[in-house]
């Protein structure tokens, strides 16, 4: 238990160092609504949503992570995991509804959010939008699905490992170590890329037609993300018959790439980012999908396969 003890305060102060900023960041947000009554524009902390309450789940699920490996055991990740979540959405609506932003007008912060996403804050008073552009239209609450579904893979991935490693140290069965160590990498590497996201947009101009560079990094998002969903429910079928352990996940890795088509088809008004001009690049009528999106989505499938078989073929060799 003095490992798990170790174990239990060097997550909590990784997550508290790592969570650092987001937490700064509604700490400010809710100390200007106190003082002000509202957050003026050139002191909005940019992607309070979804980080702040990303970090706050996060924490909460270690916090409890003593109470939760004690007393409830094998159903610890799940608990934590809907705990988190649980944390995640009040927060996040709290945030959402009660924050006011004050530009020219004052606006909810969910509204100012999906500003965001299409303009930076200081040339959301002054650009012209045309409904041609579809990078803009009515609000609708839609908008916010791309954003939930990285939060919600964000907080289960990281809860999966930190639990998953915990109930290692307690249990000694080390049979999902493999699959945990894969997972943690790929969570560190998309919540690396949502980082970059955050600074550089991935270089977007606010066209629906992309450059290369941006083309390559949106489809390695999508890419990874789906590989990472992949890879966590991977983690809970070590062992199992290949068709359950290997290819069970790898549909789930694709089917979150195509979640996150869809997400931010209703992003931009049911269109999609372009990442250049022909047959390959040019959506395929009734589906709104083109070629290369097509591929990114089985691409996805693919590579989360090749790493599940080296998983379980490492696994089953190991044992022999």
């Amino acid at each position: 238990m003095k490992k798990f003890a170790k174990y239990w305060i060097f997550s909590l102060l990784g997550v508290l160092i790592l969570s650092s900023y987001p937490v700064y960041m509604g700490v400010s947000v809710i100390s200007s609504m106190i003082t002000d009554g509202t957050v003026y524009k050139d002191n909005y902390p940019k992607y309070i949503i979804p980080y702040t309450p990303i970090a706050v789940s996060v924490i909460a699920a270690v916090l409890l992570m003593p109470l939760l490996i004690k007393f409830v055991k094998k159903f610890s990740v799940l608990i934590a995991s809907s705990l988190s979540l649980g944390v995640f959405f009040v927060s996040e609506f709290l945030f959402e509804s009660k924050v006011i932003v004050t530009t020219t007008v004052a606006s909810t912060l969910e509204s100012w959010q999906m500003f965001m996403c299409y303009v930076p804050p200081q040339g959301h008073a002054t650009r012209t939008w045309k409904e041609v552009d579809v990078l803009i239209g009515e609000y609708s609450p839609t908008f916010k699905i791309h954003f939930y579904l990285i939060s919600v893979m964000i907080i289960i991935a990281i809860v999966n490992c930190l639990y998953g490693f915990a109930k290692m140290l307690c249990t000694g069965n080390r049979s999902r170590c493999r699959a945990l160590v894969v997972q943690s990498v790929c969570t560190a590497s998309f919540l690396a890329l949502c980082i970059l996201a955050c600074f550089t947009a991935f270089f977007r101009d606010g066209e629906i037609t992309v450059s290369p560079l941006s083309g390559i990094l949106m489809s390695l998002f999508f890419v990874v993300f789906g590989v990472t969903a992949g890879t966590y429910a991977a983690s809970f079928l070590i062992g199992r018959k290949k068709y359950i352990s290997m290819l069970i996940p790898s549909v789930i890795a694709s089917l979150v790439t195509l979640a996150m088509y869809v997400g931010e088809m209703f992003l931009l008004s049911g269109n999609l980012y372009r990442f250049g001009d022909g047959f390959i690049f040019n959506g395929i009528s009734g589906i709104v999908l083109a070629p290369v999106d097509i591929l990114i989505v089985i691409l996805s499938g693919l590579l989360n396969f090749g790493i599940c078989y080296l998983i379980n073929f490492r696994k089953s060799s190991a044992e022999t």
